[in-house]
């Protein structure tokens, strides 16, 4: 996920800061995800009215407020093995 500078601008922020004061002031900038983009301020309005101490709170309600469209293929993993009932690759024989 590239976070664009919105990182950036979100460490520059003097805080304490709410939920509307970082909407107001980057709410329009743009991060792109795997599959998509998302509006900073749509992502941030997920997390209802908050008040963020520092960078590293806001930074945090910004990636859990991002949905399934940020973590790439979903369910995939390469190193889990497949759960009880799942169907995997057949084996082959050579």
């Amino acid at each position: 996920m590239r976070l664009n500078r919105t990182g950036e601008l979100i460490d520059a922020h003097e805080f304490p800061a709410t939920t509307e004061e970082l909407i107001e002031a980057y709410g329009d900038q743009v991060i792109e995800l795997p599959n998509g983009s998302a509006r900073l301020g749509d992502v941030l309005a997920r997390a209802g009215s908050e008040t963020y101490t520092d960078s590293k709170d806001a930074r945090s309600a910004l990636h859990c407020g991002l949905g399934h469209e940020a973590i790439g293929r979903r369910y995939y993993s390469d190193r889990d093995a497949y759960a009880t009932g799942e169907e995997g690759p057949q084996q082959v024989s050579f």
